[in-house]
């Protein structure tokens, strides 16, 4: 009978260890590659600066969504079903076009370089972190791409007969032109690409230099160039105008905008053709030493094994128990894609380019770039500094390090350009949040120094805050003082950020010991009574002479239409966005009850937008009261069953390079981080009935952080109480350092 036992235990733990997953078997990279999320599901490390991704959004009629039919910004679409290449050096979750070039591409039979014609349909689409493949229906290929930190490498599994392979360096999303290439051997070629004109920044771009290898010499090999249309009479005579030229093993070196490099070579069955790509922002000779360094021997599954290998060790930050399937497929997307950006900028041998400059640095740690912090500063630096604090501290040493290298601390800075996208001042939150909660090891006198500067300069060299005269003169913007892009007037949009930013700046002070400042910058901070307008019960545009704006409809604006004030929102988008003085904000409009009847009803009536940053922190306004609290979690657990699912349309809109995985992720884990630069969370209902956040014990020396979940039955959502260690919390708001030295919290459900 015990052997009988034993042999019935030994078998059902085999079966449970055989159906086991490990926490990357959950990410689905196809989640958020449509619906405007403008995630792609190519391969990329963590913080990489190299991606390679599928790119399917030119050249035919087969395709929903096209770059060079309106405004997109995403190298692939879920939708799309044309592929013209693989991209190299791409965004995740931007919605502006930019960078998304060095198209690679197989074809067979006779070569053509035109990519109206060289595309191809495809099917079979595979994604894990990093690896992506697919089979190109046009011509049998099966394509495979991996990569590492600075390069890619790719395997075409070829047909019998005549293989190519194409860099196309003409085409990708950005909307700069000009590139050079030069062949090196017969099986290597080096070269430049320029990027930049990012959003609406057209003076912000910036070279990117590649050397691609492949490991089959061709039989033919060289380059092709389109041909300007001459246009009248000069057509009869240059057979290329306005057509595409070849120039087939006849010159070492070609330039100009819609250029290309093509191979070509016989194929057996079954034949696998294998391309190198390494990239820098320094040189040429760094992409070739980062290729040297990173792929000495040509070994696709070794790479493929790596990265895998790579995005195991960062999952594994956050073990779940419970939940479905697709409750854990969402979480462990969402917590792929908030370790993508920001990305390293530095090569191999720590070079990186100056901040707005032509001179090349050194760093013997982590140069970071693409810093999105508009959207980021609001939950997934602090979900960073919860989960990867090493990480965090690297990227705060970059924003510093950026001050000294320029003056200004990055709004949105991309590969050593600003691209003064968005508004406000979000660096100072961020750091401000690192600093109270304890950690150390960057300049904070040198980053009070950038914060102060931008907060006080009034004149017109103010490139931080340009319309901060009147905002620290009168205490508001007017409308009309500043319109810098294809948004219009922001007034309304700009000042409520300065004021999250100089609350944020006034913990920061009064940390540092600077009590008269921190006074004037809270002071600052309550400024936001003079937008509130009784008649519309919002916040409402100022015109010059200090009236209010009329007509006035606080709708105008919403699903991202331009409107007076605001900037991608309505004045509902807008109108509680004031986590640093909820008690005044309440004030203003009448008392507890009138203020959570009107946030009851931006949900009611569709007015909240889960897409849009300055409002996703709206649900957890609720728990400021006693008694509403299940509101809070009635909404978030609504809110995340709605929006978030395990399909490719599974985030509502853009990504914003993790801000709404972020949203999900510490809502689904049960607290969330809804003042930036405080370092308090408000807790709600976690989806899962155990998380173990296994923290940095170098950070965090009491360890991991065990969140449970007790339910009498099925379906419950309402939080009875929460006990840490066995204590009943005093309400549903706790301190980074409770939580963090907590050990154990245990929410229990009615």
């Amino acid at each position: 009978m015990k052997k009988t036992l034993l042999m019935a235990w030994s078998l059902l733990m085999a079966t449970l260890t055989v159906n086991a997953k490990d926490n990357i078997d959950y990410v689905d990279p196809f989640i958020g590659t449509t619906n405007y999320s403008i995630c792609h599901p190519g391969s990329v490390m963590p913080h990489a600066l190299m991606s390679v991704v599928p790119f399917n959004v030119m050249g035919s009629d087969l395709n929903k969504y096209d770059k060079d039919k309106g405004w997109w910004s995403a190298p692939y679409e879920y939708k799309n079903r044309y592929f013209t290449g693989f991209a190299h050096v791409t965004l995740s979750g931007v919605g502006c076009p930019e960078l998304g070039t060095l198209l690679t591409m197989p074809t067979t039979g006779q070569l053509d370089v035109d990519y109206h014609n060289y595309g191809s349909a495809y099917k079979d689409e595979q994604s894990t972190p990093g690896y992506y493949s697919n089979v190109l229906t046009k011509y049998g290929i099966r394509c495979e791409v991996t990569s590492t930190m600075r390069t890619a490498v790719e395997r075409y599994t070829f047909p019998e007969g005549q293989g190519n392979i194409l860099l196309n360096l003409g085409n990708g999303l950005t909307n700069e032109i000009g590139a050079s290439v030069r062949q090196v051997s017969d099986t290597e070629v080096e070269g430049m690409r320029m990027l930049g004109t990012f959003c609406y920044n057209s003076d912000a771009s910036f070279p990117m230099y590649f050397v691609m290898r492949v490991n089959k010499k061709p039989a033919q090999s060289g380059f092709w160039k389109k041909q300007p249309s001459l246009g009248a009479a000069k057509d009869s005579w240059e057979k290329y105008s306005g057509k595409y030229k070849l120039y087939v093993n006849k010159t070492r070196d070609m330039a100009g905008n819609e250029i290309g490099w093509f191979m070509s070579f016989p194929c057996k069955a079954g034949e696998q053709v294998e391309v190198q790509i390494g990239v820098s922002f320094v040189s040429i000779a760094n992409a070739r030493e980062n290729l040297n360094t990173e792929q000495p021997t040509l070994n696709f599954e070794k790479v493929k094994a790596e990265a895998r290998a790579s995005w195991n060790e960062v999952l594994n930050r956050v073990s779940v128990e419970g939940g479905t399937e697709a409750q854990r497929r969402v979480f462990y997307t969402a917590l792929y894609h908030t370790q993508i950006h920001p990305n390293i900028l530095q090569d191999v041998n720590g070079q990186y380019p100056k901040m707005e400059g032509t001179e090349t640095l050194h760093t013997d740690g982590n140069r970071y770039t693409v810093f999105s912090l508009w959207d980021t500063y609001r939950n997934l630096t602090q979900l960073q500094t919860l989960l990867f604090p090493d990480k965090e501290i690297d990227m705060v040493r970059s924003m510093i390090d950026i001050y000294k290298e320029w003056g200004w601390m990055p709004k949105w800075e991309l590969y050593g350009r600003e691209t003064w996208t968005m508004e406000g001042d979000p660096a100072i939150p961020i750091i401000t949040d690192l600093y109270l909660k304890g950690f150390r090891g960057f300049d904070i006198q040198a980053a009070y120094e950038a914060f102060y500067k931008s907060a006080t300069m009034t004149s017109s060299d103010n490139l931080q805050r340009p319309d901060n005269a009147p905002y620290v003169h009168k205490g508001y913007i007017p409308l009309g003082y500043f319109a810098a892009d294809m948004s219009g007037d922001n007034s309304v949009s700009h000042a409520l950020e300065y004021y999250v930013a100089d609350n944020a700046l006034s913990l920061l002070a009064d940390a540092l010991g600077k009590k008269s400042d921190a006074r004037m910058f809270r002071n600052r901070s309550l400024n936001y009574r003079h937008y509130y307008s009784k008649e519309s019960g919002t916040l409402r545009p100022i015109n010059a002479d200090g009236t209010f704006l009329t007509p006035f409809n606080p709708e105008d604006g919403a699903n991202f239409t331009n409107c007076p004030g605001f900037h991608e929102g309505s004045a509902w988008n807008y109108t509680f966005y004031i986590p640093h003085d909820v008690p005044g904000l309440v004030k203003l409009m009448g008392g507890k009850k009138k203020f959570v009847e009107k946030l009851q009803m931006v949900f009611d009536k569709g007015l909240y937008d889960p897409s849009n940053e300055p409002d996703i922190a709206y649900p957890y306004l609720f728990s400021y009261f006693k008694g509403e609290e299940w509101r809070t979690q009635k909404t978030v657990t609504e809110l995340l069953e709605k929006y978030y699912t395990d399909k490719p349309d599974g985030i509502p809109g853009n990504d914003d390079c993790g801000t709404m995985s972020a949203w999900a992720i510490m809502s689904m884990m049960g607290f969330y981080p809804d003042c930036p630069g405080s370092p308090y969370y408000t807790l709600t209902t976690p989806v899962f009935d155990k998380v173990t956040l296994h923290l940095d014990k170098t950070y965090y020396p009491k360890g991991d952080l065990v969140i449970e979940t007790h339910k009498t039955q099925a379906g419950q959502r309402y939080i009875n109480r929460v006990l840490q260690n066995g204590k009943t919390l005093n309400g549903f708001r706790i301190s980074h350092k409770q939580l963090v030295e907590g050990g154990k919290l245990v929410y229990e459900l009615k």
